[in-house]
This record gives structure tokens, C-alpha cells and sequence, in this order.
């Protein structure tokens, strides 16, 4: 928990720093992250405590310089490196990405259930839904749940829709004990 508020805190001021600056940082951490996710080298070197801040730093110096990456993010790396903090990195990119989606006015979230797929029926409903409640566009993706019997849960952010059978039943079961 607290390494999330931590991150998030991070992504703010990267966001706010980056916007001064006219900087997209979501797509230069975007293409970072590709590129971590890609090399297992890489992953290795940033995320194991085997190598020294000195070794992480040089190896970084030059792939950042190969990406071509700003020096608000190139100075943020860094920073993360040096302060021991890179293991953080995930959490603070998908910060980032929640943030500079909000700013740019839709929000990202998840329909849940026990089927192979989602009706596009359904998935323009809720999108449509949603953005009536929240006055934000939605970008939703559907996720198989195996604990789901029969109807759906949406998540976007903290807010959750769950018309799913087992979640009636549960309310259903509280209600009788509690009589």
C-alpha cells in the first residue's frame, strides 16, 4: 500500500513536471517499458539488487540516450535509480498512464465475467453508461473470471458495478441472516 501512494506520488509530479515542460511523459515511459518488457537483460539489471547503482546508472545512460528520451524522464530515471527506487517503476507507470488518461478525459476499466466474451451489446451499454455517470469516456476490455457464475463486474478506477449472480446471492444470504 504504501509503495502505491508512493508511486502515485511520483507519477503527479512527473505529469506536472512533464506538462510544464510540454513533455509527453506517458509515451516516453510508454516506450521505456516496452523496451523493459522486451529485454530480460534489462529487467534484470533495474529490478534484482545484483548490480550497483553505478552499473545500473551507466547502462541506462546510454539506452536513454538511444531512446531519446527527454531530460525530465531521462532525470527522473535516474533519480529512481539512485535513490533505490526503480523496483517502484511498474507501479509509477501505470500511475502515470491513469493520470495522463484522466487529463486527456477518458478513463481505462474492466468488465468481468464467467463467458468467453462480452456482447458489444453490453460493452456499448456500459460504456455509455459510464459516461453519462462520470462525464468521462470509458475504454473498456473484457476479462474471463472463472469465480464469476453468471453476469458481469465492472471496474473502472474505484468505482465497481457488480450485477454478477454470486454478489446478488451474497447480498441476498446477508439479508435472510440478518432478520
Amino acid at each position: 500500500m504504501k509503495e502505491q501512494i508512493v508511486a502515485k506520488a511520483y507519477a503527479q509530479s512527473l505529469i506536472e513536471l512533464a506538462s510544464e515542460a510540454k513533455v509527453d511523459a506517458a509515451k516516453e515511459l510508454t516506450d521505456l517499458n516496452v523496451l523493459i518488457n522486451k529485454n530480460n537483460d534489462l529487467e534484470n539489471l533495474l529490478f534484482l539488487d545484483v548490480f550497483t547503482v553505478e552499473e545500473k546508472e551507466e547502462v541506462m545512460k546510454e539506452i536513454l540516450s538511444k531512446l531519446g528520451l527527454s531530460s525530465i524522464v531521462t532525470n527522473f530515471v535516474n533519480f529512481l535509480i539512485n535513490e533505490k527506487r526503480i523496483s517502484i517503476f511498474p507501479l509509477i507507470f501505470k500511475e502515470v498512464i491513469v493520470i495522463d488518461d484522466h487529463n486527456k478525459g477518458f478513463l481505462r476499466g474492466t468488465i468481468e465475467g464467467s463467458n468467453s466474451e462480452v456482447s458489444p451489446e453490453f460493452k456499448t451499454k456500459m460504456t455509455a453508461y459510464l459516461k453519462e455517470k462520470l462525464g468521462l469516456t470509458t475504454e473498456l476490455t473484457y476479462v474471463q473470471n472463472e469465480d464469476i457464475t453468471a453476469g458481469y463486474k465492472v471496474t473502472v478506477e474505484d468505482l465497481q458495478l457488480d450485477a454478477s449472480l454470486d454478489n446478488q446471492l451474497a447480498k441476498f444470504k446477508d439479508s435472510v441472516l440478518s432478520e
